[in-house]
């Protein structure tokens, strides 16, 4: 399957940032297009980020016309929006080319960090926690979902690699510290570990809330050798053709993800 892993610099303006996402859809003839972690607004004040959070519906309708307009399957890689208990929820959502969503995944480890030179991060501040794997499925590939900080509590993976899934997805937004340091080893070894396609469209850049992002989208083979990567924190398109055989070539040579 021809696949699109989109590198964003999302600011703060919801219909700016779907207006960057459509031109680069316009620009890529692929079966299934993914974008970064918070991809409608990055915002992280939480004043800021709670008068600007919408619903799922209002926010996600964009991005499920334009899966609906260009016939192709869509992961808006995650948006902040209000769950049902008044709290904002990080999700991730896969939209088949009919424009219907198919599954939903709320990102289940938040990010808490003091980083060298004074930075911080709370997630949990305001965001409340998912509880749920979630195993989506795009043509005859399955997919499991993910969110960014999930890439260091490989048991979630280990989880998808059980239920056989041929590809992950991991969305992210790292900070440049951690992204200079674990980006790519992180990446390799879930793909490692579980046999599978990791898939990782990254935001990048500085943004206009203040943070500042790694970039380097990424593809991972199920054997753990780059596919393909964005070497730049500039917005910008990867494209990468998505084999089953190379999933069940690297397990049937290593079956580790059987016996855990």
């Amino acid at each position: 399957m021809k696949t699109a892993l989109l590198q964003l610099t999302s600011g703060l303006d919801p219909e700016a940032n779907f207006d960057a996402v459509a031109a680069m859809v316009r620009e890529t003839d692929a079966d299934f297009v993914l974008t970064p972690e918070m991809t409608p607004f990055l915002e992280k004040d939480r004043a800021g980020l709670m008068a600007a959070v919408r619903s799922e519906a209002e926010t996600v309708a964009p991005y499920c016309e334009l899966a609906q307009r260009r016939g192709i399957h869509f992961l808006l890689g995650s948006a902040a929006v209000l769950r049902g208990n008044g709290k904002v929820g990080n999700r991730s959502v896969l939209i088949d080319p009919d424009g219907r969503i198919t599954a939903r995944y709320d990102k289940i480890n938040l990010f808490e960090a003091a980083l060298p030179g004074g930075e911080s991060y709370r997630e949990s501040d305001s965001y409340a926690a998912g509880e749920t794997p979630m195993i989506g499925q795009v043509g005859a590939l399955s997919l499991g979902l993910s969110i960014c900080y999930d890439l260091r509590f490989p048991a979630l993976y280990s989880r998808y690699a059980k239920e056989g899934v041929d590809v992950i997805s991991a969305p992210s937004a790292f900070t440049r510290a951690t992204g200079k340091a674990h980006w790519e080893t992180l990446l390799r070894a879930r793909a490692i570990e579980t046999g599978a396609w990791v898939l990782a469209p990254a935001q990048g850049g500085e943004h206009a809330d203040g943070r500042r992002t790694w970039g380097r989208t990424m593809a991972v083979a199920p054997w753990g050798e780059v596919a393909g990567v964005l070497d730049h924190d500039a917005p910008g398109i990867l494209e990468v053709t998505l084999d089953r055989k190379q999933v069940d070539d690297a397990r049937a040579r290593i079956p580790a993800w059987r016996q855990r």
